[in-house]
């Protein structure tokens, strides 16, 4: 998704309030009778805009662009292509790389590098995540966006060879129907998994974003994915288990019906799941050993479709996943923090901190749960975004019905400059984005731990330095208070983006970050006629492919690593770890995931990234695309 802006970037925001609040201006927006997710990714909604004065906005976030991405292939027929079962000539076999002894097309050109999804089609593979197994460091797992199978799902990696070789394959979620009438409290499951409750849809999901996994203390993989439908409004949040011992190569089914492995589930205009992720307690002395946790955005409408907030929802699992905690709100309200809480839904206290996005939850040993997420509700004399965590300490048991997370108020994590960010249409209007690629981008904060001393580190891009860079901030007390370190990468004049982090041995941190050329005067934003920006005056601002360098330059993977001792002192030691790589085009421009991952273990780091080094064979009917996305890693020591 996309949180930011001098302005609060919401991508699916539409607004009905016009007038004036505390000397704040809203723009109107109209609303279709298309499904909420359907609106945004065809550009049917625009964000909604507060006018701070003085020239300048707050854009609220919006639907993450990784489930808009899926949304636009199910919804837009023109961007399916069939795809031939048989190349076109014998040099084109030759190509697809297909081998026997591997488990599809490894081989397909690694450069040096190991390719993850194994896939042999010519789909996109983007937007990853890696957890390694606590009691196995060899056994490794992976996941992403993956549209193998036509419409974009979750799929799953798994290895038990510390990432040398590599499984895949896709999470049972996909026979699993709408039934947010079932999923309310009953005699056997007092929870409550449906926030807006109503008549289903009985009909399985469309589509899948959002990846997300973890490991408890017992070696068990689990597995997470928003779920959702195009043409209704049925979205969910599904999480699954890999029975201790299977390492994350399969996953126990999600059923038809029933609630096992349901965390929510609604299909309502006024409420729509987004961005998960998850985090399990696999610390042997913690009174909450093995409870998993998953965080994420729900946005809330009126029943005409109008924005209403966008607060982070928490949900909590004592029973290895297979019962969920009711949903509760977690992101808190701060007097000194969070502002305009209210402006939209007068229910609401006007200190709510309700227009989030991105959460990454982190538990410590002490069991406690640290969730950091972007937030757009900043004073009117800051136009920049923020960076807040809250401090939970989770209780009781959710196959009882009596968990609940018990989060504090937020705090700071770090400022997010937005100011100056690039700006391109992608079919939606104005959003934040990495021009000399041409795709989407996001401010949302990565956490890690240092297991020896229980120090946090968060990482996020940022626009301060007048270029995309990434920034680290840390907290020695549980995160309860944040100290910025400033910025990681070394090197400037390039955009840097979509960073991970993790924590190694003898307190070195690592950090991996995807590096763009920039194009020329990227700080001057061009001016297009309405239709091309998608924007009437004066917000006619955008890159768009025939502008000088866009979508003409290279991109690359860094790896990046600090000091001992210093979680805070920057700039790190970096260096590239992918060959250089071309924008995303054909029906895969515009977007390359919304983030990527990285695990540590001892000093070895293992990133995960998704780039467009492998060209599609061209048969007939051609593949849609020339350069095609696939995940690929490395084992590397830290810098």
């Amino acid at each position: 998704m996309n949180l930011r802006r001098p302005v609060i970037k919401r991508a699916v925001a539409v607004v009905a309030v016009a007038g004036f609040v505390g000397g704040l201006a809203v723009t109107p927006v109209g609303v279709s009778a298309d499904s909420v997710v359907k609106q945004a990714a065809e550009g049917k909604t625009k964000p909604a805009v507060i006018d701070i004065g003085g020239g300048k906005t707050r854009t609220l976030q919006g639907i993450s662009p990784g489930t808009l991405a899926a949304a636009r292939f199910v919804g837009s027929p023109s961007d399916i292509r069939e795809e031939e079962a048989d190349a076109a000539n014998p040099q084109d076999v030759s190509q697809l790389a297909v081998s026997q002894g591997t488990l599809g097309c490894h081989a397909r050109n690694t450069d040096s590098n190991v390719r993850v999804n194994q896939d042999c089609t010519f789909r996109r593979q983007a937007e990853e995540i890696i957890k390694i197994n606590p009691t196995d460091s060899r056994n490794i797992i992976a996941g992403q966006n993956d549209s193998r199978i036509g419409y974009n799902k979750c799929g799953f990696d798994f290895s038990f060879d510390g990432g040398q070789h590599w499984g895949d394959g896709l999470p049972p979620f996909y026979q699993r129907e709408n039934h947010p009438e079932l999923d309310g409290p009953t005699a056997s499951n007092k929870n409550k998994n449906t926030i807006a409750g109503g008549a289903g849809t009985a009909h399985t999901y469309d589509a899948g974003s959002d990846p997300a996994e973890t490991f408890d203390s017992a070696g068990r993989a689990f597995f997470s994915c928003v779920v959702f439908d195009v043409n209704t409004n049925a979205s969910g949040v599904l999480v699954t288990q890999s029975p201790q011992g299977a390492g994350g190569s399969f996953y126990d089914n999600v059923s038809a019906r029933g609630r096992a492995f349901v965390v929510v589930e609604d299909n309502s205009g006024t409420v729509f799941h987004d961005k998960e992720f998850i985090a399990a307690d696999s610390f042997a002395g913690s009174p909450n050993r093995d409870n998993v946790y998953i965080t994420w955005t729900v946005f809330f409408f009126t029943a005409a479709g109008d924005f209403l907030s966008s607060p982070i929802y928490a949900s909590m699992s004592t029973d290895h996943a297979v019962t969920w905690s009711t949903p509760e709100e977690i992101s808190g309200a701060s007097t000194t923090l969070c502002f305009f809480g209210n402006f939209f839904d007068k229910t609401r206290s006007p200190n709510a901190c309700d227009f989030d996005q991105g959460s990454d939850p982190q538990v410590l040993p002490n069991g406690s749960l640290v969730v950091p997420f972007n937030n757009g509700n900043t004073a009117a004399t800051n136009p920049n975004a923020q960076q807040l965590a809250v401090v939970c300490h989770p209780s009781g048991s959710s196959a009882a019905g009596t968990a609940h997370l018990n989060c504090g108020a937020p705090s700071k994590v770090g400022d997010d400059v937005t100011v100056g960010e690039p700006l391109c249409n992608f079919g939606r209007g104005p959003e934040e984005c990495v021009p000399g690629p041409f795709i989407r981008t996001n401010d949302f904060p990565r956490i890690a731990l240092d297991d020896a001393n229980a120090n946090l580190v968060a990482v996020w891009q940022d626009y301060r330095n007048g270029e995309y860079d990434i920034q680290i901030s840390s907290s020695t007390n549980g995160g309860h208070t944040w100290e910025e370190g400033g910025t990681v990468n070394p090197d400037s004049g390039f955009d840097h983006y979509m960073p991970a982090v993790g924590v190694g041995s003898a307190h070195r941190v690592a950090a991996s970050f995807y590096n763009s050329d920039r194009v020329p005067n990227e700080n001057v934003i061009p001016t297009h006629p309405a239709n091309v920006c998608g924007a009437a005056p004066p917000n006619n601002h955008c890159f768009q492919p025939g502008d000088p360098g866009v979508q003409k330059e290279n991109s690359s993977y860094w790896l990046a690593g600090g000091r001992a001792g210093d979680e805070n002192e920057t700039p790190f030691t970096a260096l590239r770890i992918s060959p250089l790589f071309p924008p995303p085009d054909g029906i895969q421009a515009g977007f390359n995931g919304d983030y990527s991952g990285l695990a540590v273990t001892d000093l070895t780091a293992h990133p995960v990234w998704s780039d467009t080094r492998n060209s599609a064979v061209q048969t007939s009917p051609t593949q849609g695309v020339v350069h095609d996305e696939d995940v690929f890693t490395v084992s590397h020591a830290i810098p």
